[in-house]
C-alpha cells in the first residue's frame, strides 16, 4: 500500500481529513517520484546483471551453498537459488516504486523464513545473497539514489535474519 493510500485509509477510518504531517509524507512522496522511478528502472532493466553477479560472489563467499550437500548444489538447485534471487530484487523495485515496505513484506516476507527453515535452506545465505544484491545494484546508482535503495534491500535482509 503507498503512502499515499494509507494516508487516506487512516484518514477515512477516523472519519477526519489527513492531517498536517500525512500531507507532508504525500508531498515528499510526490517529490520523491522520479527518484523512485529511476531507481525501479535500474533494478528492472539491470536485474539480469544484478542476480549473475551477486550470484558469483556469494558463491565465492559461501561455496559451502554450492558444494555437494549445499541448498544450491547441482545447476538445477543454482538456478533455482539465482530464481529466488530475482524474486526477491523484484519485491524490492516494487517497495521502491510505491515508497513503503508494505508490499514486499504482504507479498514475498511473510513466512519466508519459516519456509525456507523448514526446506532446509541456509536463511543466512539468502540474506547474504541480497547483501551482493544490494552491493552490485548501487554500484550502478547515484549515492542520492543508492542511499533510497539501499533501506529497501536492508529491510529484506533484515527480515531474513
Amino acid at each position: 500500500m503507498s503512502i499515499v493510500t494509507k494516508s487516506f485509509v487512516n484518514a477515512d477510518a477516523e472519519a477526519r481529513y489527513m492531517r498536517p504531517g500525512e500531507l507532508d509524507r504525500i508531498k515528499s512522496f510526490v517529490t520523491t517520484g522520479e527518484s523512485r522511478l529511476r531507481i525501479a528502472q535500474t533494478l528492472t532493466e539491470s536485474r539480469e546483471r544484478i542476480v549473475k553477479q551477486a550470484g558469483d560472489q556469494l558463491f565465492q563467499k559461501r561455496p559451502d551453498v554450492v558444494s555437494p550437500g549445499g541448498n544450491a548444489y547441482g545447476e538445477e538447485m543454482t538456478a533455482t537459488c539465482l530464481r529466488d534471487m530475482d524474486y526477491y530484487l523484484r519485491l524490492i523495485t516494487y517497495g521502491v516504486v510505491a515508497g513503503d515496505v508494505t508490499p514486499i513484506e504482504e507479498i514475498g516476507l511473510v513466512g519466508a523464513k519459516e519456509m525456507y527453515k523448514s526446506l532446509g535452506t541456509d536463511v543466512g545465505a539468502m540474506a547474504q545473497s541480497i547483501r551482493e544484491m544490494k552491493n552490485v545494484a548501487t554500484s550502478m546508482m547515484s549515492s542520492e539514489d543508492t542511499t533510497e535503495a539501499a533501506s529497501y534491500f536492508d529491510y529484506v535482509i533484515g527480515a531474513m535474519q
